[in-house]
């Protein structure tokens, strides 16, 4: 009976069923990708580098619910400076340089803070995460200055270890900085834990994580509190990436890169932001997985699409329907709905008449845009014309179904790839490779799409991020893929026809690819699927208990943004007549994101805005005068984008629409037009001024004739009484 007992124990069942799946994985590794153990070993000491990393995005997650992008990058400036401190001529001794490192961390996470996110406490949570992604190219050219203030002007890659000391696990030899690395990574993961579990500030950070507004109703100093956290995750990212560079070396003076953020959030999604314990395990788990797939196939670009698949594969495994406490509230709150103008203006001779001045003044600009560019410059115009194609489907997808999406280049990827093949190889006609483009895109992007049936919010855009890497690692690589066109091929006429031999002609064959796009989308959003989409978006519970089919919903969305984006990129490949994986890479993804969140991700207009201000202006600016091509980069460049969301959460087009409502407001007072969604009733000049006798029998009409006596005595019976309603006199309202 005593054995029983035993097996009986929870804890016991707990190691058990720990050893078995250790085991398990063991074998599945070692059956796909066969390693030795010293590299498995190896793998875990990356794995738990990456786990402080995504720790750090955890924490700031609960702490303002959204994904922080700038995770790694927020360590990876204070690494720079330790690192630079050892290997430069300054020479300070490891530990010393160490403590600087750990300092300028707290600095920055707090100046973070202060700066920026109170900054945005208020602001939609996609505002927020968008500025994380301009605080990671902010840091990014921080990064860049940093080696020139020491006179170095190639950034070091590694640093010596401070002791000599080495050991071999088979063929694979770990120096300090691995076993300090070791050490770390376990002191840190104790530390961590008992400092959320036993001390007052990590009680209050677990208690804000789960409702800042009750936390601070009971007296959690809710804003100190997420300080702290912000502090907290610029120590661990600070620890995770220096670390990482006396073990595997890192490029300082550079963007951390999507491959290893891409890594730290997949094992923070994995845990749903929340469970630590699952986090540190799917990072080690995910270490082990790329140092067995690096050392049996020897190319590291199949890392990032068997990760992928691995990410894919942990989010379809999720249990449906189980939300987490601390999951995603609305992660599109920034895709406002664009007003309408009233019905009661709509056949005003000044709106009517100005709409179609806007209009033709609009059309008139971009059809005439070849006569007073060079050629050069009309090709970089069409490129700017594609882009907002792709930050339309963007429009649709993530403004209108609320879908976040940071892989839409990769569609477009896809696009120009099949696009090309059917042209090159098969001789078919480009109308036709277009379609077959967009139809592939709509495939793929449904593909993507299935996992938005369990995830929520902004976790689907780890898994697109995390796509649009595997898609440029492999996909559009000839390496792997035979059949992609190589080299430059000529363009095809239109319908066998219309030749579209010269710059100008394939101009216009983008604006025209431009405008249908803009009809179709208009053209969605009148009908029952944008309502649905909307709808859905809104209150996707709600929604479902009218009759709509929230999965079909989700699917629609991706499938329409899908073959929009990649029957653009069937157009554009055909513009630059050559297929070049390099042009279709994540910062493609992330910087169109961002000119559509900063143009107005809830209309047409605000991602055409944002795309062409931005992208104009990145590849106009030699067309300005010198003395204002630097305020222009400022504008176009991280703290620029943090300023306008700052000023402006709903986008530049905000901005335009509260105009157009001034002016549409002095039209309706100019001619006595009653708009109540513009102005306030003009039938009380006063509100302050109603009498005591319209406000009494507004009173008797709302209660339904029935008024209970507030002045009866305590013991006198309380049931309402009725009263006789007397007719309001006239000229009452």
């Amino acid at each position: 009976m005593g054995g029983l007992n035993v097996i009986d124990d929870r804890r016991v069942r707990t190691g058990c069923s720990a050893l078995a799946a250790v085991l398990a994985f063991y074998f599945v590794i070692q059956w796909f990708w066969p390693s030795p153990i010293g590299v498995l070993v190896q793998g875990l000491v990356i794995g738990g580098l990456t786990a402080l990393i995504a720790f750090g995005i955890a924490l700031t997650y609960r702490a303002n619910r959204i994904v922080n992008f700038a995770g790694g990058d927020l360590g990876a400036l204070p690494a720079s400076l330790a690192v630079l401190l050892i290997v430069s001529d300054v020479g300070l001794p490891y530990f010393v340089a160490v403590p600087v490192g750990v300092v300028a961390a707290i600095a920055l996470g707090a100046l973070v803070d202060f700066l920026l996110i109170r900054r945005f406490f208020k602001a939609p949570r996609l505002v927020l995460t968008v500025v994380t992604i301009g605080l990671s190219q902010l840091l990014g050219i921080l990064g860049l200055v940093l080696p020139a203030a020491f006179d170095i002007t190639t950034p070091p890659q590694s640093f010596p270890s401070p002791f000599d000391f080495t050991f071999r696990i088979g063929r694979t030899v770990f120096s300090g900085n691995d076993v300090i690395a070791m050490i770390a990574v376990v002191v840190l993961v104790v530390g961590l834990g008992a400092f959320f579990r036993y001390t007052n500030v990590g009680i209050a950070i677990r208690a804000s994580a789960e409702g800042a507004e009750r936390a601070s109703l009971l007296g959690v100093p809710v804003k100190r509190i997420e300080t702290i956290v912000w502090v907290v995750a610029a120590l661990l990212s600070f620890s995770g990436v220096f670390l990482r560079a006396g073990v595997v070396g890192l490029p300082f003076g550079q963007l951390v890169g999507p491959a290893l953020l891409v890594r730290a959030l997949a094992a923070a999604v994995i845990g749903k932001m929340e469970r630590f314990p699952v986090i540190l395990v799917a990072s080690l788990a995910l270490g082990m997985v790329e140092s067995a797939i690096v050392f049996s196939t020897g190319r590291a670009s199949l890392v990032d699409p068997i990760l992928f698949v691995v990410i894919v594969g942990a989010m379809i495994l999720r249990k449906a329907g189980v939300a987490s406490r601390t999951d995603e509230r609305s992660s599109w709150q920034a895709a406002k709905d664009v007003r309408p103008i009233p019905e009661e203006l709509a056949d005003v001779p000044e709106v009517r008449w100005g709409l179609r001045a806007v209009k033709v003044v609009g059309l008139a600009f971009v059809l005439l845009l070849p006569l007073v560019f060079s050629e050069a410059q009309i090709n970089l115009a069409t490129v700017v014309a594609f882009t907002a194609i792709v930050g339309l489907s963007l429009v649709l997808l993530t403004g209108w179904a609320g879908q976040v999406s940071l892989g839409q280049f990769a569609f477009f990827g896809i696009g120009a790839a099949v696009a090309s093949h059917v042209t090159t190889a098969l001789g078919w006609d480009l109308s036709v490779a277009i379609v077959l483009a967009g139809l592939v895109g709509a495939a793929a992007a449904m593909i993507i799409g299935i996992p938005a049936l369990r995830v929520r919010g902004l976790y689907l855009a780890v898994i697109t991020l995390s796509f649009a890497l595997a898609t440029s690692a492999y996909v559009l690589n000839p390496e792997f893929m035979h059949w992609l066109p190589t080299g430059r091929f000529d363009r095809p006429p239109l319908f066998g026809r219309i030749s579209l031999d010269t710059e100008t002609r394939y101009y216009y064959f983008a604006i025209a690819g431009l405008l249908l796009t803009i009809a179709a989308l208009r053209g969605i959003r009148g009908s029952r699927t944008g309502r649905v989409l909307v709808g859905v978006r809104e209150n996707e519970r709600a929604a479902q208990a009218y009759g709509v089919n929230a999965v079909a919903a989700k699917l629609t969305a991706f499938a329409l943004s899908g073959f929009i984006a990649a029957a653009a990129g069937g157009m554009f490949v055909h513009h630059q007549q050559a297929l070049t994986f390099q042009s279709y890479g994540v910062a493609k993804s992330f910087g169109v994101f961002i000119a559509v969140v900063v143009g107005g991700l809830g209309s047409p207009f605000g991602a055409i805005l944002g795309v062409s201000i931005i992208e104009g202006i990145t590849y106009f600016k030699n067309a300005f005068p010198e003395t204002i091509q630097l305020y222009l980069a400022f504008f176009t460049g991280s703290i620029g984008l943090i300023f306008v969301l700052l000023v402006l959460p709903g986008g530049l087009a905000s901005a335009v629409y509260l105009l157009r409502d001034r002016l549409l407001r002095l039209v309706a007072e100019r001619r006595s037009i009653m708009v109540p969604s513009l102005v306030a009733d003009g039938r009380v000049a006063d509100p302050t001024a109603v009498s005591d006798d319209a406000i009494g029998e507004a009173a008797v009409l709302l209660s339904d004739d029935l008024v209970i006596d507030l002045d009866a005595e305590p013991d006198s019976d309380p049931t309402p009484t009725p009263r006789r309603r007397e007719p309001l006199r006239a000229g009452r309202s």
